[in-house]
């Protein structure tokens, strides 16, 4: 028998993730819901913890809003509340609130000016900005006949 916990909310400004919080996510991104013995013996190798350490990793995770857990029969079963790429871009868009004053745009000309981006994902980029123009300019005509 499974008992959801209560979800917390997601807040807007993300917080910010220590090293072995950031591992524990990692795991849980690419093997899916685990227990905590499971994310202790995974991360053993490169991060031995006693089992009382995970336990707080998770709980600390599920405090902040990125984790939640069920409970199957004894043992709580953490899993992600957002995939990797949504939180992802929650701090990114953290970052261009807080350093670009709001401004995508500011921080990928930074990109570029320091030569973050190579050429193919400028190629990239491109290819989807003119992408997304000829998706808007078509869903504007649709919507005027």
């Amino acid at each position: 028998m499974t008992n959801p916990s209560t979800p917390r909310p997601n807040p807007m400004r993300p917080k910010n993730l220590g090293e072995v919080e950031q591992l524990v996510m990692d795991f849980l991104w690419t093997h899916g819901p685990s227990s905590s013995e499971a994310c202790r013996e995974a991360l053993a190798s490169s991060r031995p913890m006693k089992d009382s350490t995970i336990r707080t990793v998770l709980r600390r995770l599920e405090d902040k809003g990125y984790l939640q857990h069920e409970v199957d029969g004894r043992t709580f079963i953490y899993k992600a509340l957002d995939a990797r790429q949504n939180v992802a871009v929650r701090a990114v868009k953290s970052i261009i609130d807080r350093f670009c004053g709001g401004s995508a745009e500011q921080l990928v000309l930074g990109m570029v000016d320091n030569a973050v981006l190579d050429r193919k994902q400028l190629e990239r980029l491109t290819r989807k900005i003119s992408e997304r123009a000829e998706k808007e300019k078509s869903s504007r005509k649709e919507g005027k006949l």
